[in-house]
């Protein structure tokens, strides 16, 4: 495993997984696979009603709780001060634990603005020891802008839909600048076209890899943390096999000419009051 340090001092795995939309049903046994694998970063939200499983997996897998770095989120329909303490006292409740290691707003809902007073509830539960690190997702220059503004703690993690077809530069270069790691969420395209493209299949074969795991090196090249999602388990050990090989700055150029900035899930700056 390969690991990048926050703006605090937190040391967080560079590839982890992610359980957006795996049922409460189906995740306990998927997250229980991705820690025999290796993995030892588990991603959820409140919003995808599963965090009762991968709790339970984590206690049951047998590693030290310490040993697995586990990320939550609040729900849109849970900003605001009071509500997102309260939300995250829930969160504690189902996934079974005592903290977190990273806390993260969901999205920054501008229509809503409230995310400001969201952040500043984050900022009382890490002065709380309650997360190790705090952070946004979905965030755009202008949000993150607001709250270096009229906050007083810097997010350590920015988490966007990133791949090779909307690659998010703009976001990255603001984040670097500021100690803002990136991470990916839908690093594969949800297995959408990326998959396909000539120029990654090419590389792909160059190196006896397979597509997946040339886009998920990419990632890591550019250190962007990952988090992809699969239930399959040949899947889960094949997107964590990325570390015997690096790509060329040839290839990664070629792999950073291939953004369309096409998106497979909502515009942040487009999500409205009515989708909380």
């Amino acid at each position: 495993m390969e690991y990048v340090t926050l703006n605090n001092g937190v040391k967080m795995p560079q590839l982890g997984y992610g359980v957006f939309k795996v049922p409460e049903e189906e995740v306990y046994e998927a997250v229980l696979t991705a820690l025999k694998a290796g993995y030892r970063s588990i991603d959820t939200a409140m919003v995808y009603q599963n965090e009762a499983g991968v709790g339970r997996a984590i206690r049951d897998s047998g590693i030290p709780r310490e040993e697995i770095f586990l990320t939550t989120k609040v729900w849109n329909k849970d900003q605001g001060y009071e509500e997102t303490l309260t939300a995250f006292e829930t969160s504690l409740g189902k996934l079974g634990v005592d903290y977190v290691d990273l806390y993260l707003i969901h999205w920054p809902m501008p229509k809503h603005d409230r995310y400001v007073e969201t952040w500043k509830a984050l900022e009382n539960i890490y002065s709380n020891k309650k997360a190790r690190a705090i952070g946004v997702s979905n965030f755009h220059v202008p949000h993150l802008e607001r709250l270096l503004a009229e906050t007083e703690i810097v997010p350590a993690v920015n988490q966007i839909e990133l791949h090779p077809y909307l690659s998010q530069q703009e976001i990255r270069d603001y984040c670097k600048a500021h100690g803002i790691i990136v991470e990916a969420w839908s690093p594969l395209m949800k297995g959408r076209d990326a998959l396909n493209d000539p120029v990654i299949t090419e590389i792909a074969e160059a190196h006896g890899k397979t597509p997946a795991q040339v886009i998920l090196r990419w990632h890591l090249e550019h250190g962007i943390v990952a988090i992809p999602k699969s239930v399959t388990p040949h899947r889960i050990e094949e997107n964590l096999d990325v570390f015997d090989f690096s790509l060329t700055t040839d290839e990664i150029a070629r792999i950073d000419a291939l953004n369309r900035n096409e998106r497979t899930g909502s515009n942040p700056d487009e999500l409205h009051k009515t989708e909380l």
